[in-house]
C-alpha cells in the first residue's frame, strides 16, 4: 500500500515539475521601479538612478507560507510500527538570493513495536511495575512497543542551490540544503494492558523470532493481542518540562526542493532529520539482545533518538508592493538584460581614430592616407568617376572616355579625332568656316513604352548602350529627344516623363554628357507611345526643360 502512494506521488511530482518549467518567465523585475524599494534602501537606488552608483537596491521581496505533510519514521531502540505520519507549517523569509531564513512547527507521530521478545526490562521502571517478577504473565517475555506524538519548533538556515544561472534567466525548480535548532516535546506510550485493564499476554506468540519472519510476528501481535489503546505513559527523563511533557533541544537538516506553479505557488518536496537530546523518545533506553537458546542481554544504549519527515507540501509566496522570494531570482538576470539592451547604463559616445580624416574609421579604411578634401566612397578610397587613375580631386577632367586614355597627371586623356569630326572638317572646309552641320552617326532608335509607363524595358536599355556607343565616338554630335502627345495635360505630362526617362539613362546610366541633348515634348504627328532620337546638330534647344504639369504627374 505504502510502495502505491510513493508511487502516485512521484507520478505527481513529475506532473506539477513538467507543468512549471513551462511557467518559467524571462524578466525578473524593473529595477528602476521605486515602489519595490523600502525606505532604508532609498538613498542608494536614487544613486543608482542618477548613475552615482553602479548596484541596485535590494528590492522588497515576499514572505513564503507553507503547508506540509507525509511520512515519518524514527530510529530508536524500537523497531518503526509503521507507516506513522505529520504536518507541518513554516514561514520563510529570504535575507540574500541565496540564504534563507525559516521558522517551522511539525507535529510529529511515532510508533515502534520489536518482533523479538524481552524479559530483562526490570531497568525500566514503568514496564517492571507492570510485568515485575510472579507468576502468570508477570514476569513473561514482553514484546516493546510505543506511540509517540511530537511537538517541534525549529529556526533553520535555508540555502538555495541553483537559482543563480549564467545560460538562463530564471528557473521554474529550486533546489536547496537546510540545517537549524529548535525544541521539542514529546508525549509518549505503551500499550500494557488491554481496554480492561488487563495485562497483555505474549506467551502464545509463535516463533520463530528472527528477521526473515518479522512481518509475520508483528502481524500476530496486531491481530490477536495489542488491540486496545495507548494507555500507558513511558518513561520520561528528568529535567525540562513544557505543559508536563518531556522538553529537549534538537538539530535538524535536510534537503528540499520546490517545483514553481506560478508568481505566488509552488509545490516542495523535501526530507527532513531530527536529531534529539533524549534517548527516550521511545519510552525505552536499554537495548535487549535477544537469543533463542539464552537470556537476553540487556545494555544502556548511548545514542540519543531521531527521527525522519519525507513531506510535500503547498506554498504561498505573500507580500505587496514586492518582487518574488529572492531565491527564485536570479541576480545575473540585470545585468543581462542591460548589456543586451541597456536602459539605465550612460554608453558614452564611441571614439573612432580617423588618421586621414575622410571620414571612414581606420579599422574600415582601405585607404589611410587619402589626400585632404578627396571625396572618398564607403571604403575610405578616393573617387575616381572616369577610372583613370587620377582622383577627382585632382582631375581636370572628370570623364575621360575608355578610348581617350591612358592620361597625364592632370586626368586629361588624348582622343583620336573621331569619323564624324573629320567629315564635320571636312564639310567647314568645303562650306566656310562656323558653318555647322549634321553628325554622322547613321540611323537613331525609337523607344517604345507599354501603356502609361515611364519605365525603359530591356529592350530599349539595349537600344540606348547601343546609341551611346555611337555619341561616344562622335563627342560634338548633339541628340534630340523627341516626345509626342499635345492633345491634354496628362499627355503633355506623360511625353514629358518619358523623355526625361531617355535622356536620365544615356547621362547617368551611359555617361553620355547632358548638353548634348535637345529636349523636345508633347510634339504632334507622332506616335505618342513611342520617343524618337534623331540627329540634333545644328539645331538650338534646351537639354532641360520644367515639368508641365508637375502635379498632375504626382497624382
Amino acid at each position: 500500500m505504502a510502495s502505491k502512494k510513493l508511487t502516485l506521488l512521484i507520478g505527481l511530482l513529475c506532473l506539477f515539475l513538467s507543468y512549471s518549467q513551462a511557467q518559467m518567465v524571462g524578466s525578473s523585475y524593473d529595477v528602476r521601479d521605486s515602489s519595490l524599494i523600502p525606505t532604508k534602501r532609498l538613498a542608494q537606488h536614487n544613486e543608482f538612478l542618477n548613475n552615482a552608483y553602479p548596484f541596485p537596491a535590494k528590492p522588497r521581496n515576499e514572505w513564503e507560507l507553507g503547508v506540509k505533510g507525509g511520512y515519518t519514521s524514527s530510529f530508536t531502540d524500537v523497531h518503526n510500527w509503521g507507516p506513522t505520519g505529520g504536518f507541518g507549517i513554516h514561514l520563510r523569509k529570504a535575507l540574500g538570493y541565496v540564504f534563507s531564513l525559516r521558522a517551522e512547527y511539525d507535529w510529529i507521530r511515532l510508533r515502534g513495536l520489536n518482533y523479538q521478545p524481552s524479559s530483562s526490562y526490570g531497568k525500566n521502571p514503568v514496564l517492571s511495575s507492570y510485568y515485575g517478577n510472579g507468576s502468570g504473565v508477570a514476569g513473561a517475555p514482553v514484546f516493546y512497543n510505543y506511540r509517540s506524538t511530537v511537538h517541534e519548533l525549529s529556526l533553520q538556515g535555508v540555502f538555495s542551490l541553483n537559482n543563480i544561472n549564467f545560460h538562463k534567466a530564471k528557473t521554474g525548480w529550486n533546489a536547496y540544503l537546510f540545517g537549524g535548532i529548535g525544541a521539542m516535546t514529546y508525549s509518549t506510550f505503551y500499550k500494557t494492558v488491554d481496554d480492561a485493564g488487563n495485562l497483555y499476554d505474549y506467551t502464545g506468540v509463535p516463533g520463530p523470532y528472527d528477521y526473515k519472519h518479522r512481518k509475520d510476528t508483528r502481524k500476530y501481535l496486531k491481530d490477536n493481542i495489542l488491540k486496545g489503546s495507548w494507555s500507558t505513559m513511558a518513561e520520561r527523563p528528568q529535567g525540562s518540562t513544557l505543559g508536563g511533557a518531556p522538553l529537549t533541544a534538537v538539530g535538524v537538516m535536510g534537503i528540499g526542493f520546490e517545483f514553481k506553479l506560478n508568481n505566488r505557488f509552488n509545490l516542495a518536496l523535501e526530507d527532513k532529520f531530527t536529531f534529539t537530546t533524549t534517548d527516550l523518545l521511545d519510552g525505552q533506553q536499554w537495548q535487549n539482545n535477544y537469543t533463542p537458546t539464552a537470556v537476553n542481554s540487556i545494555a544502556q544504549t548511548k545514542s540519543s533518538d531521531s527521527y525522519n519527515f519525507l513531506s510535500i507540501g503547498l506554498n504561498y509566496n505573500i507580500g505587496k508592493h514586492a518582487v518574488e522570494p529572492l531565491w527564485w531570482l536570479n541576480p545575473l538576470d540585470y545585468a543581462y538584460n542591460e548589456i543586451n539592451a541597456p536602459r539605465h547604463m550612460k554608453l558614452p559616445k564611441p571614439v573612432l581614430d580617423d588618421a586621414d580624416g575622410d571620414g571612414v574609421t581606420d579599422q574600415f579604411d582601405l585607404e589611410p592616407n587619402t589626400p585632404k578634401g578627396c571625396p572618398v566612397d564607403s571604403h575610405g578610397v578616393s573617387r575616381d568617376t572616369d577610372g583613370d587613375g587620377v582622383p577627382d580631386c585632382k582631375d581636370k577632367e572628370l570623364i575621360t572616355p575608355t578610348q581617350c586614355q591612358p592620361v597625364d597627371a592632370d586626368g586629361v586623356g588624348k582622343c583620336p579625332d573621331p569619323q564624324c569630326c573629320k567629315d564635320l572638317k571636312a564639310y567647314i572646309d568645303s562650306n566656310g568656316v562656323g558653318s555647322r552641320s549634321k553628325c554622322n552617326v547613321g540611323d537613331l532608335p525609337s523607344i517604345t513604352f507599354k501603356g502609361r509607363s515611364v519605365t525603359l524595358s530591356k529592350d530599349a536599355q539595349a537600344l540606348l548602350a547601343s546609341t551611346a556607343e555611337k555619341l561616344r565616338n562622335s563627342p560634338s554630335c548633339r541628340i534630340a529627344v523627341i516626345g509626342y502627345g499635345e492633345s491634354s495635360k496628362a499627355a503633355q505630362q506623360l511625353s514629358w516623363d518619358r523623355v526625361n526617362a531617355v535622356i536620365n539613362y544615356l547621362v547617368e546610366k551611359e555617361g553620355i554628357s547632358a548638353d548634348r541633348f535637345i529636349f523636345r515634348y508633347g510634339q504632334s504627328g507622332g506616335e505618342e507611345n513611342t520617343v524618337d532620337l534623331k540627329d540634333g546638330t545644328g539645331e538650338e534647344g534646351p537639354n532641360t526643360v520644367p515639368a508641365p504639369h508637375p502635379n498632375l504627374r504626382k497624382k
